[in-house]
């Protein structure tokens, strides 16, 4: 009469005889490949808020503050890619910052189309460009 346990533990005697659980015998290599390719660079992506404004001036004024006020929860974020737009008509944004590009490589944190001189980010950032002209 045959043995009445289950194959799986006829196999497992079998493969503990030849050796290969005791560390006799080098381990399998393992069955899943690792990925071939590399992992994507971080991407880009858009947060789009909605609020409501009595016109553009003030929608230009409260996009600007959430921008600011969000730069300072979340350091990490673009505040030079800031922009508005009507909320039914996304292909018309507009920039709320200069971002114009100073002489040591940084960007003007000041808001589109200001006046005077461009600013780097911070409290005594660098300031250059054409003056109060």
């Amino acid at each position: 009469m045959r043995e009445n346990r289950s194959p799986h533990w006829r196999q497992r005697r079998v493969v503990e005889a030849l050796g290969g659980r005791d560390g006799l015998r080098p381990p399998d290599p393992p069955l899943v490949a690792p990925p071939r390719r590399a992992p994507r660079p971080p991407r880009h992506f858009t947060a789009h808020l909605g609020f409501t404004a009595d016109g553009p001036e003030q929608a230009r004024e409260l996009a600007v503050a959430y921008a600011e006020a969000l730069s300072l929860l979340r350091p990490e974020l673009a505040l030079a890619a800031a922009a508005l737009s009507p909320a039914d008509a996304w292909h018309r944004a507009e920039r709320l910052f200069c971002d114009a590009v100073g002489p040591d490589g940084e960007r003007c944190a000041d808001v589109a189309g200001h006046p005077g001189f461009h600013h780097a980010p911070g409290p005594g950032g660098l300031g250059w460009g054409e003056g109060d002209g």
